[in-house]
């Protein structure tokens, strides 16, 4: 279900009738009579629906996160908030941008539509900016020939399956950050369907590199060997971003969670 779609349709719905009441409709009613149900209904929550729209369209925007991909940074049951205008403002529903603001940079946690399913919004870590060129072999990541540099940390501990996961405080760019590796797993995920501009990327046993196009940006999960990212299917066009991820305001599982994420 589009929810924006939805929003904006109430929206539509509940300001036409608000208009027609204040312009037509009470000057015609007789002042014994009382305002039919729809309209009352509708005039009482079109104020509420239009501070929710905009505030959910410019400025941010809740989500809560389904899976484990950007463990040990995000958690299964995670709410968390996301900066609608920090990349640009963009019209609602269409998604298309009108106002040009930031550009993501390496290592923002970002919320964007999945581009094999617009549908879906998925949230990963920015890894590769238009241009670079990104590899990850051996569970190794390297920026334009660069080796990322990354120092152990103590082993993570997962309650959901009671083991330990070597953990590392990973550096791009001006962001630290922490990932998280399996021992027993591959290098990578392993790659997916062919997708618009795979001829960009080089495979092999070892892992994988690609060269991100213009407009595009290259994502991973902090749980580098359990997230379908773009080692699998691919670049993030920047007409499918949705926002910066930047505060965790809940986790009913976890209370002491509340903004522990920057």
């Amino acid at each position: 279900m589009n929810f924006a779609l939805f929003l904006f349709l109430l929206l539509s719905v509940t300001g036409l009738v608000w208009l027609v009441e204040i312009f037509v409709l009470q000057k015609r009613r007789p002042k014994e009579r009382k305002q039919p149900w729809w309209v009352e209904y509708s005039v009482s929550f079109f104020p509420v629906i239009l501070i929710v729209f905009l505030l959910r369209s410019f400025l941010v925007e809740p989500f809560k996160i389904p899976s484990g991909s950007m463990i040990p940074t995000l958690l299964i049951g995670d709410f968390i908030l996301v900066n609608k205008f920090t990349y640009g403002i963009r019209l609602p529903v269409l998604n298309v941008k009108v106002v040009e603001l930031n550009s993501p940079k390496r290592g923002d946690v970002m919320v964007f539509r999945y581009p094999a399913d617009p549908s879906l919004d998925y949230i990963k870590r920015v890894v590769g900016l238009p241009g670079d060129r990104v590899e990850y072999r051996d569970k190794r990541l390297w920026i334009n020939g660069t080796e990322a540099p990354r120092t152990p940390l103590p082993d993570y501990e997962s309650r959901e399956r009671l083991q330990f996961y070597p953990r590392y405080l990973e550096t791009l760019g001006e962001a630290r950050h922490e990932i998280i590796l399996e021992k027993e797993a591959a290098g990578f995920p392993g790659r997916g369907p062919d997708f618009g501009l795979s001829a960009n990327c080089d495979y092999n046993s070892g892992g994988l590199a690609c060269t991100v196009p213009p407009g595009h940006y290259f994502v991973m999960g902090d749980n580098r060997d359990n997230s379908s990212d773009s080692r699998v299917w691919g670049f993030v066009p920047d007409a499918n971003i949705v926002g910066k991820a930047f505060f965790i305001w809940l986790n009913l599982g976890e209370l002491g969670r509340f903004g522990s994420f920057r």
